[in-house]
């Protein structure tokens, strides 16, 4: 029997950026059981091509249009790509068909899906991400939404599938009533080399524009909000006595964020400090991590975080914020930090001074870790156990 798995929540493939659609890039290409078929929902703004396909990695895709409607253009575009999935498999007469939701947007109409997508003999799982009600940058209203509708999602779901060993210990720790069924599959990292050489033009191009040098730079990769700990880093940083550079990469705005992170640490008067907006093309991205002398990750809130995976597979030395969700995925091979004045700033003094020895094994113990327990063969064969089932 053939396995047929909708797959919706991620903005669809080909990915271009985020966890999310670089997990669905890699669980299509990377299959191994030709009995699974995956249908995957992608976010567009061009009505044209609402609910047309087309193929990508052998996967069966199709185009969701979702207007311009503000913050709830998330919610309509999960529910959207639902109704057309489950009306699709009824079409098609699949048997027992997956309904696999990636975050936990649409907690209110949770049960009258599931009870379509039972009525129709399928399940539905859900990969309920990290505490997005804790992240900063939302309203309080916007907060509670999330945590009633995470709370919804957990109620309803067949399988909750958690990237993180922190985030299924809070599920069932903290839905105990709703007797939740989870299981854990990490996230993948590719810990291939970057297909660049050291002096490809497109590298030495980019290190020219910033007056950046390799090795001579400390690197942070993520997304501009405040959970991530910029001001910390920051502030710690011009603290530091290092002569080396803060590369920031990340889809800055000159918003009221940016301009409060200016004002509290004063960065532009430390010419260290370099932001650089954003790195798309995934080779240019990694060589630039594989040239960096240490990277600094302040996210505190998430599972399991790509940008953590795809540092430890690329960059030497790696100083992370000191809270569970990194200490699972970095264990030993990882040095950490905490809020307190000079915790960092003196983290990057003593890296400041390690040997190539020291360098070496940190090194040797990071790639290591991913490629034991987060290499993306490993993660796509425990998703297709769960999704093969009895077949």
């Amino acid at each position: 029997m053939e396995r047929h798995v909708f797959i919706v929540g991620s903005k669809g493939i080909p990915a271009n950026y985020g966890g999310y659609e670089t997990f669905v890039e890699y669980l299509t290409k990377y299959r191994q059981n030709e009995s699974i078929h995956y249908h995957v929902a992608c976010k567009t703004n061009d009505k044209n091509k609402k609910y047309s396909h087309f193929i990508h990695n052998n996967a069966d895709c199709f185009n969701v249009f979702v207007p311009n409607i503000g913050a709830a253009q998330a919610i309509y575009y999960d529910v959207a790509a639902l109704n057309y999935s489950i009306k699709y498999a009824k079409a098609h007469k699949i048997e027992q068909p997956i309904f696999y939701i990636l975050a936990c947007r649409i907690g209110p109409f949770m049960q009258s899906i599931v009870k379509r997508v039972h009525n129709i003999g399928g399940k539905v799982y859900v990969n309920p991400d990290g505490h997005e009600w804790m992240r900063a940058k939302w309203s309080l209203p916007i907060r509670k939404y999330w945590k009633l509708s995470e709370k919804l999602m957990v109620k309803y779901a067949d399988l909750l599938i958690c990237d993180s060993q922190n985030i299924e210990k809070y599920i069932k720790s903290v839905y105990k009533k709703f007797k939740p069924k989870t299981t854990f599959i990490a996230y993948g990292s590719d810990v291939k080399k970057s297909t660049l050489s050291e002096n490809d033009p497109k590298l030495v191009g980019w290190f020219d524009r910033y007056n950046i040098k390799p090795n001579e730079y400390y690197l942070i990769v993520g997304r501009f909000v405040p959970e991530n700990n910029y001001e910390v880093m920051i502030r710690e940083f011009i603290r530091s006595s290092t002569n080396k550079d803060l590369v920031i990469i990340t889809n800055v705005e000159r918003n009221k964020f940016f301009n409060k992170l200016k004002e509290k640490t004063n960065f532009e008067s430390d010419d260290r400090i370099k932001f650089v907006g954003t790195v798309y093309e995934l080779e240019l991205l990694k060589k630039i991590r594989e040239s960096a002398y240490a990277y600094l990750h302040g996210h505190s809130v998430g599972g399991t975080n790509p940008s953590l995976l795809e540092a430890l597979a690329s960059t030497k030395i790696n100083l992370l914020f000191d809270v569970g969700f990194n200490r699972e995925v970095a264990q030993s091979s990882a040095l950490y930090w905490n809020k307190d004045s000079n915790s960092l700033a003196n983290l990057i003094n003593e890296a400041d001074t390690f040997t190539s020895t020291k360098i070496d094994e940190l090194q040797e113990k990071s790639t290591d870790e991913i490629l034991k327990r987060y290499s993306w063969g490993k993660i796509v064969s425990e998703y297709e156990q769960h999704f093969k089932g009895n077949l």
